[in-house]
């Protein structure tokens, strides 16, 4: 099939993004290596200024995001930064943390936990550990890059999501704003990659019910290692 293209962040001491096609699992894959950032502050120069700056530009080439993190080092802001750029750029997203094999039994349950602390507002996200130097669980990479990549692209049809939503808002009806019952009237996929559904309704949806909804739709449907976009639209109710 045709190169698949994927952003590598992973620790290093070059600074130019660079394509190579690599083949493994199977499948031939198109990697943007745009190397490592910096952590500390205090070290930031132009240089590293314009690496966050190519990831940027690498993320908006690539289809999915694969940050790569060492275990035996500890998770900083300028990590879940650069988790927070792939998600922000709506890409499919692999965390992967090298050298896992590395770490002490105690370590890897100490750091398990934090990782879900700290990416708590990416769970979807598709988590690998490995070593890329002894090969230990690579070929856990391939797959878990194809799920991403296929949840990505997915498409519901109309029919199923609507069916779906009206056994949830039959179930849950959204909260009561200003005295009035909103009223969800159907909903449509407007597009992939990522997933974006619109929801259209009578009246104003509370945040924490769009993040139910979007919740709901990753239990029913799948959409692990992607970011999906739920937008609302108001539609006139004397208009059924």
């Amino acid at each position: 099939g045709t190169p698949r293209v994927l952003v590598d962040d992973a620790e290093g001491t070059t600074r130019d993004a660079v394509d190579e096609l690599i083949e493994f699992g199977g499948s031939t894959w198109r990697f943007i290596d745009t190397a490592g950032i910096r952590r500390r502050a205090h070290q930031a120069s132009g240089t590293d200024y314009y690496a966050s700056l190519r990831t940027q530009i690498a993320l908006e080439r690539a289809e999915v995001a694969l940050v790569i993190f060492d275990a035996s080092q500890i998770l900083t802001e300028q990590d879940i930064r650069i988790v927070s750029m792939a998600d922000e750029a709506g890409k499919a997203l692999v965390v992967v943390m090298n050298k896992w094999d590395l770490v002490d039994e105690e370590r890897q349950l100490v750091l398990d936990k934090e990782i879900e602390r700290q990416l708590e507002r990416y769970p979807w996200a598709q988590r690998v550990n490995l070593s890329a130097k002894t090969g230990w669980h690579r070929d856990r990479l391939a797959p878990a890059l194809r799920t991403a990549l296929t949840n990505w692209e997915k498409r519901i049809p109309t029919a199923k999501l609507n069916a779906f939503l009206g056994e949830l808002v039959g179930a849950n009806p959204p909260p009561v704003r200003s005295g009035k019952q909103p009223k969800i009237k159907f909903a449509t996929q407007a597009g992939t990659c990522p997933p974006k559904f619109v929801v259209f309704a009578t009246g104003f949806l509370e945040t924490a019910y769009r993040r139910f909804i979007e919740r709901r739709l990753r239990e029913e449907f799948g959409f692990d290692g992607t970011p999906i976009e739920v937008a609302v639209k108001l539609k006139d109710r004397d208009h059924d």
